[in-house]
């Protein structure tokens, strides 16, 4: 499922998208069959500043 392996590997859900992108030949797929290769996007480095108050470490 997209967004199980954008959390798991991109470390959120929300970059589901971003993999969809990079990976538009199994867009169709919901579950995938076995031995798929999927490319992961590039992502920006969250710092500290971008994270929201309640995830900030002080």
């Amino acid at each position: 499922m997209w967004d199980s392996i954008a959390n798991t590997q991109l470390g959120d859900a929300a970059y589901s998208d971003k993999l969809m992108n990079a990976n538009l030949q199994y867009r169709e797929y919901y579950t995938f069959p076995a031995g798929i290769v999927l490319v992961l996007p590039d992502i920006p480095e969250r710092t500290s500043d971008t994270l929201p108050p309640w995830k900030q470490v002080k």
